[in-house]
């Protein structure tokens, strides 16, 4: 049996246990994956060479990333996406990637990247686990700003990952076959829900969940996890990116819990599971792999964060003028910043294209790098913003737009 070395785990289990302590300490204004993923370039060998991606680690961070994705499909709103507020949010995306393959056209024919499209679609998502807690704080998830960038933000998950998944995955066959694979994981994807939805209906099969759900048995979890895993598989097995697979296992779950499995304490539990144990390592483990001596070893490499910096605003934020009419000025404004803050699923998608060849290393890490810079800078402004027009409103009597 191949030996296996903890040691490294062992280092980025501290790092987890130490970012959420450093945050809440020093009551940064940033989330913890920011500081997750700096640590892992300072033990990694971009900088002090502590520590390097081995097996298990390896497993570990794919663990993470698929559950984080997973987690990303619960926060579906289905019940957000309707009428005026998702007409808006699909023309937002659809201008959203008019912008992308724009600026990914432009970054091309300067040399920074190789592949336009796959730049287009990794700046086209939003990170809604970050967007909606910034939201709560300025009291505006029910509000206009709230709802129209929750929708905009759900779409803009839902179709970047289908886009990444279809455009860029590593298996081989032409475009109609897998439009042809997609179809029939969709159609098991939907058969899945029906089922669990009846089984969910049947008053002997619901009471003995109920009865192990609390046990160490963990049932719900259990049946959760066997979800994401299959879903995962399967798509594996299709040719299809694996986190569409978590992605879908989270929206289908989510859609059942409503019925099937609601508990009060089932989000936490998988909360628990995620963030509190795998997911950190996929962050840990992408500040390990970041090129970051490439980035700096030459000036083209520097100037790539600033740019793709901008890009992010010009794909997300632009559209975000379609929400001036319900929003107002100031809230379009934060909106489109909100937006324009990405980072998971930026993580995962240049680790993609790293992987199949196209983005180079030092592009990919760039990328990553625009992305941290987003979590951190973004939602400051936009909270400003938002407490801005706040004041204003409170000053002159008005209520704020519905």
């Amino acid at each position: 049996m191949e030996h296996l070395s903890f040691g490294g785990v062992f280092v980025v289990a501290l790092i987890a246990v130490g970012a959420p302590i450093l945050v809440a300490a020093l009551r940064l204004k940033v989330p913890a994956p920011v500081i997750e993923i700096v640590a892992g370039i300072l033990v990694g060998p971009s900088v002090l060479g502590w520590v390097h991606i081995d097996a298990p680690i390896s497993v570990l961070a794919l663990v993470g990333v698929t559950f984080l994705l997973f987690l990303a499909g619960l926060e579906i709103d289905l019940e957000r996406l309707r009428g005026p507020v998702l007409r808006v949010a699909l023309i937002g995306y659809a201008l959203t990637l008019v912008l992308g393959v724009a600026v990914g056209l432009g970054a091309h024919a300067t040399g920074l990247i190789r592949d336009p499209l796959l730049l287009a679609v990794a700046l086209s998502a939003t990170s809604l686990g970050l967007v909606v807690p910034v939201l709560k704080d300025a009291g505006q998830t029910d509000g206009a700003v709230g709802r129209y960038t929750i929708a905009g933000a759900t779409v803009a998950d839902f179709a970047a990952v289908i886009l990444l998944s279809l455009l860029f995955s590593e298996s081989k066959g032409g475009a109609a076959s897998k439009i042809f694979m997609f179809a029939m994981f969709i159609a098991v994807v939907l058969a899945v829900a029906v089922a669990l939805g009846r089984a969910g209906r049947i008053m002997r099969f619901d009471a003995l969940i109920t009865r192990l759900q609390d046990t160490t048995a963990e049932i719900r979890v259990r049946i959760a996890v066997a979800l994401l895993v299959g879903f995962v598989a399967l798509a594996e097995r299709v040719g299809l990116e694996t986190i569409l697979g978590a992605f879908l296992a989270g929206a289908v779950l989510n859609l059942v819990d409503r019925d099937t499995m609601s508990h009060p304490r089932f989000r936490a539990k998988l909360d628990a599971v995620g963030y509190g144990f795998v997911i950190p390592f996929f962050f840990v483990a992408s500040g390990i792999m970041l090129d970051l001596r490439g980035v700096f070893s030459s000036t083209s490499g520097v100037v790539r964060i600033p740019v793709f910096l901008i890009a992010l605003l010009v794909v997300r934020a632009v559209p975000a003028i379609l929400y001036r009419p319900a929003t107002g000025t100031r809230g379009a404004a934060a909106a489109g910043l909100l937006q324009a803050t990405t980072l998971p699923f930026l993580v995962t998608a240049t680790a993609i294209g790293v992987s199949i060849g196209a983005l180079s290393a030092v592009t990919g890490a760039a990328l990553v790098c625009a992305g941290l810079l987003s979590v951190v800078i973004f939602p400051v402004i936009a909270l400003a913003l938002l407490r801005g027009q706040r004041t204003e409103r409170t000053a002159v009597g008005a209520p704020a737009p519905a």
